[in-house]
C-alpha cells in the first residue's frame, strides 16, 4: 500500500497520529503554541513531579559543566565514564540487586535485553498487554513467542505446561501497566516461573519511585525481590530524568554486558543525564513518603470522578477512561484542551481495537483544585453541556 493510502485510512479511522509542539515551563505547567493557552498537563508520566525539582536540575547541571555535553562514545569504546558506575551502583542498591546496567531508553532496554536472553530454540510467555518494546523484544529475540491473556494466571499456567519445552523459558510482565493502571500478581507470577523452571522479567517503567516502602516498586511492596531474576526502569517517568536500567545478578549484567546489542552499540548517555537521575535518586530516598502522597492525589481523583458517576477502574496514579470510538476519544480530549487540560486520546494500535480511551497521569503537579475541576468539566461534557 503506497503512503498516501495508508494515511488516508488511519485518518479516516481516526488513529492518524501527529505531533503537537508545546511548551514545558520549569514550573511544570504545559503551553499549546498553536492555541496560546495554558493547559494543565493530564498526560506526563512526571508522576513525582522531579523533573523540575532543584535537586534534579542543580546536579544535572553540575555534571554538565564538569564533564562535557556527551560521553563522546560507547561505552566499551571510550564513554565508559566513572559517573555511569555510579549510577548503576546506585539503582542496584536501590532495586536491592547486586549489579545494573544502563541504556539509553526503556525500549533500547527491551529490545536489547530481551534478545539476548532468549533465541530461536527457547520460548517466551508475554502478558498480552505487555509495552509495544517488550512485543518487539520478543519478535527480535527469534524466540518461540506466546502471548498469555491479560493477567491471567490459570491461563499463563495452562501455556506453560503445554509450550514450555525444554530451552531456556522467559516470563516478562509489566508490574504497573502504563495504559490500564493496574498491577501483575507478583507473587503468582513467582510460584509459577519457580515451578516450570523460567527466567522472570519485570518491567517496573511505571512503579519505579512510587510504590514499596522505599519507592522502588511494585517488586519491593510484593516482598519478591529476591525471586525476580531481572528488574527492568526507567528515569524518564518518576525519576524525571531519561535513560533505562536493569538490575539483576552480578553474572546476568556481564552476560547483558556481552549480549544486549542496543548496549553495546550505543552511544553512552550524556553526563547531564546521569547527574539529573542521581539526584532524582537522591531525593527519592530522602522523601520515601513521595510515592503515598501521589496515590492520595490519584485517590482523590477517581473519588471525585466517582461522585459524578464516572466509572473507571484504576489501582494507581493512572486512571483511564474508557470510550471505545477513537473519533469519540479525540473529540473528548478536543473538548477538554477547550477547557484548559491536556488529555491524550490513547488509540489502537497502542490499545486494542475498540478501546480507545483517556488515559489521565496524576502527578504531584496536580492540585486538589486541578483534579476536582478536571472532575467537574468531564461530567459537564457528559451531560451535554459546555464547560462553564
Amino acid at each position: 500500500m503506497d503512503p498516501l493510502t495508508w494515511l488516508a485510512q488511519r485518518r479516516a479511522q481516526g488513529t492518524l497520529r501527529r505531533l503537537r509542539p508545546l511548551e514545558r515551563p520549569v514550573a511544570g505547567g504545559l503551553y499549546d503554541v498553536a492555541g496560546r493557552q495554558p493547559l494543565v498537563d493530564f498526560s506526563s508520566n512526571d508522576y513525582l513531579a522531579l523533573s523540575c525539582h532543584p535537586r534534579v536540575i542543580a546536579t544535572g547541571r553540575r555534571f554538565l559543566e564538569e564533564y562535557g555535553a556527551g560521553s563522546g562514545a560507547a561505552r566499551l569504546m571510550s564513554g565508559d565514564l566513572t559517573l555511569h558506575h555510579r549510577l548503576e551502583e546506585e539503582i542496584a542498591c536501590f532495586k536491592a540487586q547486586e549489579a545494573a546496567l544502563l541504556f539509553g531508553s526503556g525500549y533500547m532496554a527491551n529490545t536489547g535485553l530481551i534478545p539476548a536472553l532468549v533465541g530461536r530454540h527457547d520460548v517466551v510467555f508475554s502478558d498480552r498487554l505487555n509495552h509495544a518494546s517488550i512485543v518487539d523484544g520478543c519478535r527480535l529475540s527469534a524466540a518461540r513467542f506466546v502471548r498469555f491473556r491479560h493477567n491471567d494466571m490459570d491461563h499463563l499456567a495452562a501455556l506453560l505446561a503445554d509450550k514450555r519445552g525444554k530451552g531456556r523459558a522467559l516470563i516478562v510482565v509489566e508490574s504497573l501497566y502504563s495504559m490500564d493502571g493496574d498491577r501483575a500478581p507478583l507473587p503468582e507470577l513467582v510460584r509459577l516461573k519457580e515451578e516450570h523452571d523460567c527466567l522472570l522479567l519485570v518491567d517496573e517503567a511505571h512503579a519505579t519511585g512510587i510504590f514499596g516502602a522505599t519507592g522502588a516498586g511494585l517488586v519491593e511492596e510484593a516482598g519478591v525481590t529476591r525471586q525476580v531474576d531481572l528488574v527492568m526502569g526507567t528515569f524518564g517517568k518518576a525519576l524525571g530524568s531519561y535513560g533505562a536500567y536493569v538490575a539483576a545478578d552480578q553474572v546476568w549484567i556481564d552476560y547483558l554486558l556481552n549480549r544486549a546489542r542496543s548496549f553495546i552499540y550505543s552511544t553512552a548517555l550524556p553526563p547531564a543525564v546521569i547527574g539529573a537521575s542521581l539526584g532524582a535518586l537522591a531525593v527519592v530516598r530522602n522523601n520515601p513518603g513521595l510515592g503515598q502522597e501521589l496515590l492520595a492525589r490519584a485517590h482523590f481523583f477517581k473519588e471525585a470522578l466517582a461522585a459524578h458517576n464516572i466509572g473507571v477502574e484504576s489501582a494507581s496514579q493512572i486512571v483511564p477512561l474508557l470510550i471505545g470510538d477513537s473519533a469519540t476519544a479525540l473529540a473528548l480530549a478536543a473538548r477538554l484542551n477547550e477547557a484548559g487540560f491536556f488529555v491524550t486520546a490513547v488509540r489502537p494500535p497502542t490499545v486494542p481495537a475498540n478501546t480507545a480511551r483517556l488515559r489521565f497521569t496524576v502527578t504531584l503537579h496536580h492540585s486538589d483544585a486541578d483534579l476536582g475541576r478536571l472532575a467537574d468539566v468531564l461530567q459537564e461534557l457528559q451531560s451535554g453541556h459546555h464547560p462553564s
